[in-house]
């Protein structure tokens, strides 16, 4: 892991993996990249982030006093973990 200043606010740590995609999807976000003047590494963290950050707002225990549409308590759904962003 390093660490490094993004948009000169916060300091984040960064994890270094290897992404596997289809060809075409690699070549579209290459050329949004460049059209932006970014690098792809910073189109693949902003997409990873949002992707990310919408687990987590989906994943968010709800209270209810109805059973939910697959059968589950709100009790059973509530106690499954929620995916936490890191501190």
């Amino acid at each position: 892991m390093r660490i490094t200043m993004l948009e000169s606010r916060i300091m984040t740590q960064l994890r270094r993996t290897t992404v596997s995609a289809p060809q075409a999807a690699i070549r579209t976000l290459e050329a949004e990249a460049q059209r932006r003047g970014t690098p792809l590494a910073t189109l693949l963290r902003e997409a990873v982030e949002e992707k990310a950050h919408a687990l987590r707002a989906r994943r968010r225990p709800r209270v209810g006093v109805a059973r939910s549409t697959d059968g589950r308590s709100a009790a059973e759904v509530t106690a499954e973990p929620v995916a936490e962003e890191p501190r």
